[in-house]
């Protein structure tokens, strides 16, 4: 079973996005900003984080540059959930540190794939 840490402030993306993962038997945590993530991810080290590059308090980058710079969290895959899918936004996400990008509206099957290609 993956442990996933959900990082998402729209509560019904978030409600989605969790029953899916879960019915598709996987252990989900979910957060709802930035300074949550970071914290959890640090508490749980889960093995693959969805992090929503619009969160309040601390953003997307921001989080992902405190975690990817943690020793300890440093290696945790993250896929960027974004609704800016601009080329640009995109490489902007990776520089900050995710592994890999996902747009919104969430295509699950895709995102399941990409989930499967970090965590195997």
């Amino acid at each position: 079973m993956t442990k996933i840490l959900l990082a998402e402030d729209d509560s019904m993306i978030l409600d989605m996005l969790s029953r899916h993962l879960k019915w598709d038997g996987h252990q989900v945590i979910t957060v709802t900003n930035g300074a949550e993530a970071v914290r959890v991810a640090q508490a749980e080290l889960p093995d693959v984080i969805l992090m929503d590059m619009g969160l309040p308090i601390l953003n997307g980058w921001q989080a992902t540059q405190q975690i990817k710079t943690t020793p300890a969290t440093s290696a945790i895959p993250i896929i960027a959930l974004t609704a800016y899918a601009m080329s640009e936004d995109r490489q902007k996400c990776l520089a900050a540190g995710c592994d890999e990008y996902q747009t919104k509206p969430i295509n699950f099957p895709q995102l399941l794939s990409k989930i499967q290609a970090l965590t195997s």
